[in-house]
């Protein structure tokens, strides 16, 4: 009877399967098998409260038996419970070591928990028991693709397809590794190929928009974005994307209109504060007072700052919630308003009624309101932060020897970015050469780390760059901005030091790769957003030469 049963099962005939499960159990009411397998149609029903409770009766009569923890697993992964199935995986994987679907799923736990590292361990134990595993070779691919262990990645998705050619997933995947290698021909064509199978796969449309964004082809990027919106309304990577795409052709309008997909997507850092308060729209409150809350990193608190100026002309009491690091700095800055810091962090303003707030907005929402146009960046107060100018008098005096004085940053810890945006010191050797100018480091990091790199290149570039140890760039903000503001320029790549140099009206060139970040827009050599800063574009992919050779002609 229990084999006719899950001959059912097995078929897909849940009806009949159940049936006789069923008839077994009222032969023997303690037939742990016949348990286990009602408990997985319930679970495959939907009926997850059931199944749990069936496994558990199935368990408790023979709790040797793995399988039924592993089944067990799966249904608590089902409901969210990540805690609850590890421990019934891991119970698996000690009754039979040898049972491949219980380290798979214990590594989807670690997956979803985003141990990148645990959940790789998992499906390497997999595949040595089970090595035709093809949805192993996938995920572990993708676990070590989240590690930017793209070689490796590359590997594991070549695998997956020699077991199941037709995952047409790993194919996606493997272009995702590829386009990240910076091998584009190789991406497209694994996009190209999925989509000639699947043309309704909308993560490929996505994937290909994004190369071709990479590429600068900004309406054919567009096109595959909103082809995956249309495939997939949900698909809020796809949105954010067509916003970015938007914003870097310069149309804001409905550039800052899509950026609000920025919530949904797994990749924003900030999240959404649910406050009780409504969202902003720009009017003049009726009573209480507004908050501006920060979001993304420091330098984007530093660039949307910049609008802070046009919240206080709607007449508006302001509190600006920012990073630790830059309180000081906007607090001298901005003396009209109030600048709060970690207060809001773990609370809501509902529960800081001191602070009487009506209405609230995130920073990265005030272009919308006010930078709609190319005409309203008319409106950019510059330089809006303002430097200790006794500490910026203080760096003068330390760093001058006669000659100007040059500040420079020349990498990011960016880890979707710093591959396209940072540069090989030995490439900015003929910046050196300069007897007239004195080179102060401006990047953060270990300043051991730095001086090291420094004395490799000490012998190619000519002229020591001045690291001064008494300067945390990343720590201390308010003492990197003086030290920024005691410059004559500023030489930096796509970084924060870019934005506070900007801010602080600091002249200013940015080196920028061929594929710039959205607030640079396109060709253009100013910047709306910073007055004193001069943009240095590679005319194609990884020519920073061309671009060093520009620089040297500016200085």
């Amino acid at each position: 009877m229990l084999r006719n049963g899950l001959r059912h099962h097995q078929a897909g005939r849940l009806t009949e399967a159940e049936q006789i499960y069923r008839q077994i159990l009222a032969i023997d009411t303690h037939h742990a098998d016949s348990l286990h397998l009602l408990g997985m149609v319930a679970y495959q029903a939907g009926g997850h409260e059931i199944a749990v409770e069936l496994i558990c009766r199935a368990i408790a009569i023979n709790p040797a038996e793995a399988a039924y923890h592993s089944n067990l697993g799966t249904v608590f992964q089902s409901q969210g419970g990540l805690e609850e199935a590890a421990a019934c995986y891991e119970r698996a994987v000690i009754l039979r070591p040898d049972l491949a679907e219980a380290h798979y799923n214990l590594g989807n736990v670690f997956y979803e928990r985003e141990q990148w590292e645990d959940a790789a361990v998992c499906y390497e134990h997999a595949l040595a028991l089970r090595p035709d595993l093809a949805e192993a070779h996938y995920n572990l691919g993708n676990a070590l693709q989240a590690q930017d262990k793209f070689d490796e990645a590359v590997a594991c998705y070549e695998r997956a397809l020699a077991v199941n050619p037709e995952k047409y997933e790993a194919r996606h995947n493997l272009g995702n590794a590829l386009q990240a290698q910076g091998k584009l021909e190789d991406a497209m064509a694994c996009y190209e190929q999925v989509l000639a199978v699947q043309p309704g796969y909308a993560k490929a449309h996505y994937s290909a928009g994004c190369l071709l964004h990479a590429l600068g082809n900004l309406d054919e990027a567009l096109l595959q974005y909103r082809l995956a919106r249309a495939l997939q309304p949900g698909l809020a990577q796809a949105g954010f994307s067509e916003s970015l795409a938007q914003l870097l052709q310069g149309e804001f309008a409905a550039g800052w209109q899509n950026f609000e997909w920025r919530w949904q997507t797994k990749d924003h850092d900030t999240p959404m504060r649910a406050y009780p308060q409504p969202l902003w729209r720009g009017e003049k409150l009726a009573s209480g007072r507004l908050l501006i809350w920060r979001e993304q990193g420091v330098g984007d608190e530093i660039m949307f700052a910049g609008l802070i100026p046009d919240v206080i002309r709607t007449g508006n009491r302001c509190v600006l919630d920012c990073d630790a690091r830059l309180k000081p700095l906007f607090v001298r800055s901005f003396p009209g308003i109030d600048v709060v810091s970690g207060d809001l962090a773990g609370q809501g303003p509902e529960n800081n009624s001191e602070l009487d707030i009506a209405a609230h907005l995130p920073s990265g929402s005030l272009p919308g309101l006010f930078r709609a146009s190319n005409a309203a960046f008319a409106a950019t107060t510059s330089p809006y932060l303002v430097a200790d100018p006794v500490a910026t008098e203080r760096f003068r005096s330390m760093y001058s020897n006669g000659r100007r004085l040059v500040g420079l940053a020349w990498h990011t810890n960016n880890r979707k970015t710093r591959r396209n945006r940072s540069i090989d010191l030995s490439l900015l050797a003929p910046l050196f050469a300069r007897p007239d100018i004195r080179w102060v480091s401006l990047q953060y990091g270990d300043h051991d780390a730095l001086e090291n790199e420094l004395e490799k290149q000490a012998a190619v570039a000519g002229s020591p760059i001045f690291i001064d140890r008494s300067v945390d760039q990343f720590l201390d903000i308010d003492t990197f901005a003086a030290q920024i503001a005691a410059m004559d320029m500023v030489v930096t790549i796509d970084n924060s030091t870019a934005h506070l140099a900007g801010a602080l009206g600091v002249p200013t060139c940015v080196l920028l790769p061929f594929a710039p970040d959205w607030r640079w827009l396109q060709a253009r050599e100013d910047s709306p957003w910073y007055p004193t800063l001069r943009l240095f574009r590679q005319p194609k992919r990884g020519d920073w030469q061309s671009v060093v050779q520009r620089v040297q002609s500016a200085l």
